[in-house]
């Protein structure tokens, strides 16, 4: 009788659960350093291809990313009802990342680092306390690792008190003729309808004179339908001065981003390790994600090159997560203005001490005279609010939490 076939699974000291923005990173990050005999695998039912989304961030010029950008910005604008504010960056700067240019390069290094793929869909990860397994959907093991990175979303660990979305729709516009300004970018204006309850803007990125990303985004509790996305991009089409009958919509996009004071589980196991917003490197105050990502990417590869376990920080400081359920307070009670409060941040700050902050790498002084800026009795409420909420939920027993809001 024939012996039976037993079927062996690769065996590394890496691998990377889900291959989207996250782990791309990571890949480009493990690409600079010098990994040699480091062994990878990466497990994802699809290979990230192609231009499926845009990272708009600011930092320093210099980067590792500069040949990759599709348009950066040394001024935007910040208009409101009342007046445009043009915010000069320097020593910043803001820019824009496409995914296939990323994408590519992360092929690049996982072939040039003979990385394993495995096209399946990942279910569980289990850690043993000496290797990892990952596991399909139905509990056969694909590949066991040293450690796991994973990056497939999911939700908060621990419900969040207030629990907000930044949801958008982009069109990128192509024109015949010279139409927008790629020396300057919009990066918020508040004269969009605003919602009932939240905040709403619509921002121009122009990639050239006849490109540009132009979009709708909303941070409030619930998303809206499509016709409803397209309908405020055509008002804000109108706003600006653009002529839809002389544009093209090339691409269109899409997205969902959580704004929660919720608590993600980074670190599920010794060995298990999460990334992206699954990580934390969600700003909860306004879903900024990308910079937070790079810098998880960039710890975990220094840590790899070094032979230490590739644990990144956290993505933010504890008084920045703090500060973030405060202002999530205030305007989901409707304490605070959110056009106001935005204006007002920009109007008594320098732009990049707003830009860091909103980066989570501000000081603790920049931070006090940032809340110093702030309303102080809506801010002084909402924060007295979080304060008890945060002592009724450490009374309550394990398993009875609550979410959603609970007064002033």
């Amino acid at each position: 009788m024939p012996d039976r076939v037993r079927h062996v699974i690769p065996d590394v000291d890496l691998v990377l659960v889900g291959g989207g923005g996250a782990a791309s990173l990571v890949l480009a990050a493990l690409g600079r350093e010098r990994l040699p005999g480091v062994r990878l695998a990466i497990v994802d039912p699809v290979r990230k291809r192609g231009q499926d989304r845009t990272w708009a961030f600011w930092g320093t010029p210099g980067t590792a990313f500069d040949q990759l950008l599709s348009a950066s910005w040394d001024r935007v604008d910040v208009v409101t009802p009342e007046r445009r504010r043009v915010l000069e960056l320097q020593p910043l700067r803001y820019a824009m990342l496409r995914s296939a240019p990323l994408y590519e390069l992360a092929a690049e290094v996982e072939q040039r680092l003979g990385a394993v793929r495995i096209t399946a869909p990942a279910g569980r990860v289990v850690d043993d306390g000496d290797r990892v397994t990952v596991l399909d959907a139905d509990g056969t093991p694909l590949v066991r690792a040293g450690f796991a990175l994973d990056s497939r979303p999911r939700k908060p660990a621990r419900p969040g008190r207030t629990n907000w979305l930044q949801h958008f729709r982009g069109w990128w516009l192509e024109a015949d003729r010279p139409v927008f300004d790629p020396e300057s970018a919009v990066l918020m204006d508040f004269r969009t309808p605003q919602p009932a309850r939240g905040v709403s803007f619509g921002y121009v990125l122009p990639v050239s004179d006849r490109f540009a990303l132009v979009e709708y985004t909303e941070f409030s509790p619930a998303v809206l339908d499509g016709d409803a996305y397209d309908a405020a991009l055509r008002g804000y089409a109108d706003l600006t001065g653009l002529d839809l009958g002389a544009l093209r919509v090339r691409e269109v996009e899409d997205g969902v981003i959580p704004m929660t004071d919720g608590v993600f589980e980074a670190r599920p196991s010794a060995r298990v390790v999460r990334l992206g917003t699954a990580g934390g490197a969600t700003r909860p105050s306004t879903g900024f994600t990308f910079s937070a990502m790079v810098r998880q990417a960039d710890e975990v590869a220094r840590a790899v090159a070094a032979g230490r376990p590739p644990v990144p920080k956290p993505a933010y400081p504890l008084r920045h997560r703090w500060m973030d359920a405060v202002q999530l307070r205030a305007l989901d009670r409707g304490l605070v203005d959110g056009v106001a409060f935005f204006d007002r941040l920009f109007d008594r700050n320098p732009p990049d001490r707003v830009l860091r902050f909103l980066d989570g790498t501000t000081s603790w002084a920049e931070d006090l005279t940032l809340m110093a800026s702030s309303p102080l009795l809506p801010m002084t409420r909402a924060a007295a609010g979080d304060a008890a909420d945060r002592l009724s939920a450490g009374r309550r027993p394990r398993g009875s939490a609550r979410s959603g809001p609970t007064g002033g």
